[in-house]
């Protein structure tokens, strides 16, 4: 700074050297200082004059400075003149005619000096920005180039076939209003979802435009698309920026950021954020107005989005997943022949297990029902009146017979369990579609009551009844008397017993179809008790009546008059047996196996977290699910829950969402004696009888488990995918937790072997004896994971809060890889979403924690890639087995399993998709 000449000892001249330099990081762009002197000094009212350094290669000295002049008096600053120092008129400028204007407001009264100095030096830095072009970032860096690709105001979805859907779109909406748009139909002409955000937009192009009212018109649409639908990213920033700027004056302030911050989190479904708008705008201030000048401007917002985080794969992973890219590539084989045999190659690979299982039930049935068919028709004195007929029914009959035997069997889940624990069966027996071969042998057992109805009905009993007086006489010893009409047939205890059969089959199938059992079909009132889970509960027990009846059926034959022929009960002895037993032991174990409820707490999304006591002797995997019954909602209903605690807890947890009346009145239930959370814990209404107070007197719970499913085998793959849909991730979530104890148990046993002095030599135990980490090592084979959890709420986060910073604090050496998605929030490079993203990314720096899910996991948004997430770890496990492990909605099943076979089939890394069924 260089003291200059005055006019009468008032007039000083100063120069402030700056140079414009790449800002990066958190680089900021240097100041020099005060005007004059120290800023403890009081310095007289008068005329300030100082000289700003413009860096500029192609101007000469002089050209480089600017002579600005201002009149300080006690209340005000004014600006008396602003020219190149060289004497000559600068061209005008809007942005130095803003400056004047700002700086000629009117002020409440400096206490000192100093103060004032210190405002006319920010005003003046900021005019030096003014007066040359904001400093620019890199673009050509990764992370700066992936950032330019968003800040879009419509996206795909939305944008339809661009201007010409948005022309009908209007054309539609103005038909009967003269041609103009109001403002409040916006969003919907362009195709934006977020009205409040659409409203926002419009204010902001009619802003800029200088135009008034609430309406536009087509040519003003059409200008408002163009920038809506420019590619350029500084149009785009621009907008954004103007979005904000809603005083139209350069600048944000941090008014003005809450309340975009507000909007954004309204778009995008951010309750919790929106509480939290003012908290987050100051953030964004602290971080981008350092100087607290008190706002910010465009430049500074372009630093924040061009500084986004990348994450690209590079050198030889990038050179792997190029070539993975290639050979995923869907190829068509011209040749039928050829492609119809890989086709048949790739189902059989998949799907081995099924397919033999599904094979042997075929021919058994085929080989029952010839053996049915070829043994009547070698009875003469029937088959010469019968005909074929009594050998479709009686074949028929057969297959009913083994069928309503085996649909026993999948439901016996204490046996499957065992088997599936205790014995190797499982790789050859898929133990996983047990509830799927339960519906697969429902409808042969339809197929076969059909064609045996329809054989007798339809003709046995006819031929019965035109049968002439001579053919009849051999079926005198079968049937008595020729009968005159149907009901001589259906009097009998055969026909009473058959048409009942018929009768309930009818109502318990349909009840079970899924339109009813999820309550998805519209009946009247009145009817409304036949759709959902309770209606197909209840009618499923109605099958206790129907093997009565099948058995005094098959006892009470027309045709079979010896005991040792009547084979029915021979079927169904041995399946209702074990069946009865597994009831039996479920209800003695109930019964046996009393809980104490510990803690309670509901949760946003209607989820209801309860904790529990674990019984003595419970033992369980991760993975496995449980039975639980509350005597106060209903004493009869059982209901599956996952176990989301982990085999290493000293207590049980499940997580319950509202779906339908058991789980609505179990919530109400429990709702009742609980209270609003206190000391910051998470929750909409919690209760604790360990470390409360008031022990709360919780309604009695019983369990019943544990039993198998199919996410308890992850632990014999070294790399495994879980997927959880809302709150299909509880499975999941004692999978995690298992695999980090499983891991740093693994590490501690390690140490204590070595500060023990165990010798090992070519992987054997010199002492003779199996250590407990080798042991541990050859049943848990787990050494990578990865976790998806997709929610549409942001509330959903809540359920698992604690585990998930448990288990990212507890992996120390990042096992788990954790990635939460919400798909309330628009897609990254959505303008919605854009100062979520910017938030997300300086709260997660600054506090480690994420805006979204409350937890130390940074979210996603919108719905993954799948494809992208098989690949990437396609290129990061080559050689590999993976364990693809499911839970959530019906919908993702088909895509999940097809991009497991295709990889499977196309690549190194082999996927084995499992869906949890129960």
């Amino acid at each position: 700074m260089e003291k200059m000449s005055s006019e009468d000892g008032d007039r000083y001249h100063h120069r402030h050297h700056y140079s414009d330099t790449d800002v990066l990081g958190s680089e900021k762009v240097p100041h020099s200082g005060p005007l004059s002197g120290p800023l403890n000094k009081k310095v007289a009212a008068g005329k300030k004059t100082a000289h700003f350094n413009i860096p500029d290669s192609s101007s000469s000295k002089d050209d480089r400075y600017v002579e600005i002049t201002l009149d300080v008096t006690a209340d005000s600053v004014a600006v008396q003149s602003v020219k190149a120092a060289n004497g000559g008129d600068l061209q005008e400028d809007p942005e130095l005619s803003l400056l004047a204007k700002g700086l000629e407001k009117k002020s409440n009264v400096v206490r000192n000096a100093s103060a004032k100095i210190r405002q006319v030096g920010h005003e003046l830095k900021r005019l030096t920005s003014f007066s040359k072009k904001p400093a620019r970032f890199d673009r050509t860096k990764s992370a700066a180039a992936h950032a330019l690709m968003g800040l879009k105001f419509i996206s795909k979805n939305e944008c339809g076939h661009g201007w010409e859907a948005v022309e009908k779109r209007f054309d539609d909406i103005t038909a009967s209003n003269n041609g103009v748009l109001p403002r409040s139909r916006f969003g919907e002409c362009i195709g934006m979802e977020s009205k409040e955000f659409a409203l926002q937009l419009f204010d902001a192009l009619a802003r800029k435009r200088k135009i008034h009212g609430d309406s536009i018109d087509k040519a003003h649409l059409k200008e408002f698309w163009d920038q809506i639908s420019n590619q350029s990213f500084d149009a785009r920033l621009q907008t954004f920026f103007d979005m904000v700027d809603k005083d139209a004056d350069g600048r944000i302030t941090e008014q003005e950021v809450k309340e975009i911050i507000s909007l954004s989190a309204s778009a995008n479904r951010l309750s919790n954020i929106q509480k939290q708008a003012e908290e987050y705008a100051a953030l964004i201030m602290e971080e981008l107005d350092p100087d607290r000048l008190g706002y910010i401007m465009i430049n500074n917002l372009e630093m924040l989005l061009l500084q986004a985080p990348n994450q690209s794969v590079r050198g030889e992973s990038r050179k792997l997943s190029q070539m993975l890219s290639q050979k995923l590539k869907p190829t068509y084989d011209g040749n039928p022949v050829r492609r119809f045999c890989r086709n048949t190659k790739y189902f059989l690979q998949d799907n081995w297990q099924r397919a033999w299982v599904m094979v042997l039930w075929i021919a058994v049935m085929c080989g029952l029902f010839a053996y049915k068919y070829i043994e009547y028709q070698r009875r003469e004195d029937v088959f010469k009146v019968l005909g074929n007929c009594v050998c479709f029914a009686k074949g028929a009959a057969e297959t009913i017979k083994l069928n309503m035997a085996l649909i026993l069997l999948p439901v016996c889940r204490n046996t499957l369990t065992w088997l599936r624990n205790k014995t190797k069966l499982g790789v050859v027996v898929p133990f996983d579609d047990n509830l799927n071969f339960h519906k697969v042998i429902a409808v042969g057992v339809a197929f076969g009551v059909a064609i045996h109805g329809i054989a007798h009905i339809a003709c046995d009993f006819p031929r019965l009844l035109h049968a002439t007086p001579d053919e009849y006489v051999p079926m005198e010893q079968y049937f008595g008397e020729q009968a005159k009409s149907y009901w001589h047939f259906v009097e009998h205890v055969e026909g009473i017993t058959g048409v009942l059969m018929v009768i309930l089959m009818a109502i318990a199938f349909t009840l079970a179809a899924p339109c009813f059992r999820r309550g998805r079909i519209n009946l009247p009132k009145h009817l409304k008790k036949l759709s959902g889970f309770n209606a197909f509960w209840y009618s499923h027990h109605l099958f206790v009546i129907v093997y009565t009846l099948l058995i005094v059926h098959g006892i009470k034959l027309f045709l079979t008059k010896k005991w040792y022929k009547k084979t029915t009960w021979m079927y169904l002895a041995v399946p209702i047996i074990l069946y009865s037993c597994e009831r039996l032991t479920r209800l003695l174990r109930s019964s046996i196996k009393a809980v104490t409820i510990q803690k309670v707490a509901v949760y946003p999304g209607n989820v209801l977290a309860l904790q529990m006591s674990r019984p003595h002797g419970f033992r369980y995997k991760s993975g496995q699910y449980m039975f639980v019954n509350c005597a106060a909602v209903s004493p009869f209903e059982w209901h599956p829950f996952s176990i989301t605690s982990a085999p290493g807890d000293n207590y049980l947890s499940v997580h319950i969402r509202t779906l339908g009346d058991w789980t609505r009145q179990l919530r109400t239930v429990f709702s009742e004696v609980c209270q609003q959370p206190t000391n910051g814990k998470s929750g909409l209404l919690r209760a604790d009888s360990v470390h409360g107070t008031n022990i709360p007197d919780f309604p009695r719970v019983l369990i019943d488990g544990p039993y198998g499913a199919p996410a308890q085998d992850y632990k014999k793959y070294e790399v495994v995918l879980l997927v959880g849909l809302g709150i299909g991730a509880t499975p999941m979530i004692s999978i995690v937790k298992d695999i980090v104890n499983n891991i740093r148990a693994m590490e501690e046993e390690e140490e204590e072997e070595k500060s023990s002095g165990i010798e090992k030599g070519n992987g054997v135990n010199k002492t003779n004896s199996t250590s407990p980490s080798s042991e541990r090592k050859e049943n848990f084979k787990t050494r990578r994971a990865y976790f998806y959890w997709v929610t549409r709420e942001q509330g959903s986060f809540d359920w698992f809060k604690g585990i998930m910073n448990e288990v990212a604090e507890m992996d120390r050496n990042h096992v788990i890889e954790l990635h939460n998605y919400c798909t309330s929030v628009y897609e990254e490079g959505d303008a919605r979403s854009a100062l979520i993203t910017m938030l997300q990314s300086l709260n997660h720096a600054k506090n480690g924690v994420d805006i979204v899910s409350g937890t130390r996991v940074k979210s996603h948004f919108a719905k993954p890639n799948w494809r992208s997430v098989y690949k990437h770890i396609a290129v990061n496990h080559n050689n590999s087995r993976v364990g693809v492990f499911y839970c959530g909605a019906p919908a993702l099943t088909k895509d999940l399993r097809q991009l497991a076979s295709d990889f499977s089939h196309k690549t190194s890394t082999k996927f084995d998709f499992h869906k949890e069924n129960f």
